[in-house]
């Protein structure tokens, strides 16, 4: 019977801290089938047990209900010391980023939240692929009194912030490739995307958009992607609770916002050491299709990469695609 197992497999679970147990584990461990176990795991399921079951991981314990609810993540908030409003909260839209675009009148620090985008992008027109209960999806507005030169150093300032938070929730911190993609064990589990309207020259709005994998497993990424990405699941083996993470990432791009026209050598310094592209071979690559070899050396002070080519020459590139020897399949 399954109720036979039920709070065996609720304490070995507990046990565990959110880490996962594979279900041929839990039968080895309490000498019953794969079968029983499976059952047993839908009934604490069906009774309203916190379970998080991946396929190829297995079960874990985690926090509550893994929900992006206003009043979930408002709880969370709270949790974490911030007192900012709730977001906004969808099941489903096109794109957080795009709501706040085409949506007059909204206010400085206005956030959004979804629980799947049908159109998320990425840098350079990419989309983002954005599943329904496998990631967190959310959008920022400021409106910062500053020129677009000023807000230059913000996306990487937003790499080093989602690293702050994720580092709260999960206890591991990410590395970031430059500029502002970020990895575990070498593979991408993070997007950005930041865009600004301007009105008479002016920053009218500043729009930062993070899209995470939590998650997903191989699985769910096209071919394309699978070799490239992973989620904070996979990655880390445990169950990662959405709404604080969603709470601790909104937290930590309040801090960002307030930090933005300041003294940013704080900021610099920490991307820096989290920064896994510095002291590598890279290739930089430019639309017309053209590529050169580097090494990085350094970020400056508004975090352009520098970087020493073949010929001992040096540069600071600010924008374009780096990739870096070792990671997304670049290895010669």
């Amino acid at each position: 019977m399954a109720s036979d197992y039920m709070v065996q497999i609720r304490d070995l679970l507990a046990a565990q801290g959110g880490r996962y147990l594979p279900e041929e584990e839990l039968a080895r461990r309490l000498g019953c089938s794969q079968a029983e176990i499976q059952e047993a795991l839908a009934a604490l399921e069906q009774q309203g047990g916190q379970l998080d079951r991946l396929p190829g991981l297995g079960a874990a314990l985690r926090d509550g209900p893994d929900q992006l609810t206003e009043q979930a993540v408002t709880a969370c908030l709270r949790a974490c010391g911030s007192s900012r409003p709730a977001p906004i909260c969808f099941q489903e839209i096109d794109s957080t980023n795009a709501y706040l675009k085409r949506t007059p009148g909204l206010p400085h620090g206005t956030a959004v939240l979804a629980d799947c985008q049908t159109a998320g992008r990425g840098r350079s027109g990419r989309s983002f692929q954005s599943p329904s209960g496998k990631g967190v999806y959310l959008s920022l507005l400021l409106r910062p009194a500053l020129t677009p030169e000023g807000l230059m150093p913000v996306t990487a300032m937003t790499a080093v912030a989602v690293c702050d938070a994720v580092e709260r929730a999960c206890g591991t911190r990410p590395q970031i490739k430059w500029t502002n993609d970020l990895l575990l064990g070498g593979k991408k589990i993070a997007g950005i995307l930041t865009e600004m309207t301007l009105h008479a020259g002016s920053v009218e709005a500043l729009i930062i958009g993070v899209g995470i994998n939590v998650r997903q497993v191989a699985a769910d990424f096209t071919p394309e992607v699978a070799e490239m990405a992973t989620s904070l699941s996979a990655a880390l083996g445990k169950a990662v609770f959405r709404p604080r993470l969603a709470a601790e990432m909104l937290a930590a791009l309040d801090r960002m916002g307030d930090a933005l026209g300041g003294d940013l050598t704080a900021w610099v310094e920490r991307y820096r050491k989290d920064c896994v592209t510095l002291g590598r071979p890279v290739r930089l690559l430019w639309r017309e299709g053209d590529s050169r070899e580097a090494v990085a050396l350094d970020v400056d002070e508004q975090f352009g990469l520098q970087v020493r080519y073949r010929d001992g020459s040096t540069e600071t590139i600010r924008s374009g695609e780096v990739s870096v020897r070792g990671l997304y399949g670049y290895v010669e």
